[in-house]
């Protein structure tokens, strides 16, 4: 068994819609996706994110499993930025609130934030990631 990269990461919600809308502004383009529910309300919307081919999605936390508990915690996904003071500061202006602050870990840097739906969003300096490269498959570096 080979773990081949994130599939798809899922960010459970009250406000499907809502999410959408912040989620289409930090990443600068909508879903390429959506799933109506009753009523013809949003209940899935799914995003492309970076090159890896990873995906987003935003879905309605009543359709989580049994025992999912809302609210922060859990598993942090750490996001590869390419400025993560930039992407810190621009995620605090769009209303996210600071979960663990900029953190070293030898030769790299994280931070967390919680999105104003209750998730966790990491980050991570991609310039301070030395064992891995820039190009599209994040292959790791030899040396």
């Amino acid at each position: 068994m080979t773990l081949r990269g994130i599939s798809t990461l899922i960010y459970l919600v009250d406000d499907v819609a809502a999410a959408t809308d912040w989620y289409t502004d930090l990443l600068g383009a909508g879903p390429f996706f959506t799933r109506p529910g009753p009523g013809g309300r949003v209940q899935y919307a799914k995003f492309a994110v970076g090159d890896s081919g990873a995906e987003l999605a935003i879905a309605d936390r009543t359709k989580a499993p049994p025992g999912t508990v809302a609210g922060p915690g859990g598993v942090i996904v750490h996001w590869r930025v390419d400025d993560l003071d930039a992407t810190l500061a621009r995620l605090q202006e769009m209303g996210a609130k600071e979960y663990q602050g900029r953190t070293p870990h030898g030769p790299f840097v994280t931070a967390v934030v919680i999105d104003p739906f209750d998730n966790l969003l990491g980050l991570q300096g991609l310039a301070a990631t030395p064992h891995y490269s820039d190009d599209r498959d994040c292959a790791p570096v030899t040396t």
